[in-house]
């Protein structure tokens, strides 16, 4: 499964089902492997009779999606206990509130891997799919794990029109991402900023002209992390807002039954 190298496995992923198996079987991060192991055994108190994922955490969402939301890495009670991105935590539930608000998704929370929420036309992902100590991946893991997300947004192209990016991590993350996926990122590369968009200009693929989206929009935006949400630094309009504008650009049907 290609456990230890990411650029082998992502390589040899004909479609995103398959690279979200080998996702899930990546050992290439000795510490990473250490720590969302150890969680997984030792447990917190109230999910001691739950038997966690313990694995690398791969995107969710459909493989033709326009829009694509992009994280930091799998919260340790969360995504490694559950097995899907941004589910069964207070970061998610804020997330999938704000996509459920704009009709991007089934449902405003998310539970448990199996509990029938569905996304429209969005896929989320994140730049490390193991979850680390203290939520804070290092600069090692975030370039080991590159490789995955790269993957990622190039089966992605044929449809994708709009990313948007969670946090300055991410952001960074990101962009080097998009680089080695194909498309032009501004130089000086933009700064990370909430609200920040920046228009990405697809460069031609020898092998397959004309296929898919010319560009793409990039948006910044806080991270839906307890520490914004709880400050009020990240409110839930501030985040609907800027998912709201991204689906527009990305030529998605939203709703907005909200009044703040």
């Amino acid at each position: 499964m290609d456990s230890s190298s990411p650029a082998q496995g992502a390589a040899r992923s004909a479609d995103l089902a398959a690279l979200d198996v080998r996702i899930t079987g990546c050992r290439a991060c000795p510490r990473l492997v250490a720590w969302r192991e150890e969680v997984a055994a030792t447990k917190r108190a109230a999910f001691a009779d739950q038997t966690y994922w313990g694995r690398p955490v791969p995107g969710f969402g459909p493989p033709d999606a326009p829009l694509l939301v992009v994280g930091l890495a799998p919260a340790a009670h969360g995504g490694n206990r559950t097995g899907r991105m941004f589910t069964g935590d207070r970061s998610g539930d804020v997330l999938y509130a704000a996509l459920h608000d704009i009709g991007l998704a089934s449902r405003g929370t998310s539970v448990r891997a199996d509990d029938g929420l569905e996304l429209y036309g969005v896929r989320v992902t994140s730049p490390v799919h193991c979850a680390p100590p203290a939520n804070k991946p290092t600069p090692g893991e975030r370039d080991t794990c590159r490789p995955w997300l790269v993957r990622e947004l190039g089966l992605l192209r044929p449809t994708l029109r709009a990313v948007v990016v969670l946090g300055a991590f991410g952001w960074q993350a990101a962009l080097p991402a998009l680089t080695e996926a194909g498309w032009a990122v501004p130089r000086p590369r933009p700064a990370f900023a909430h609200g920040a968009r920046v228009t990405l200009v697809r460069r031609p693929e020898p092998d397959a002209p004309g296929t898919g989206p010319a560009s793409a929009e990039l948006f910044g935006c806080f991270h839906v992390s307890q520490r914004n949400t709880f400050t009020g630094r990240l409110t839930p309009a501030m985040l609907r807002q800027v998912l709201a504008t991204a689906a527009e650009s990305a030529g998605l049907p939203t709703r907005s039954p909200w009044t703040s």
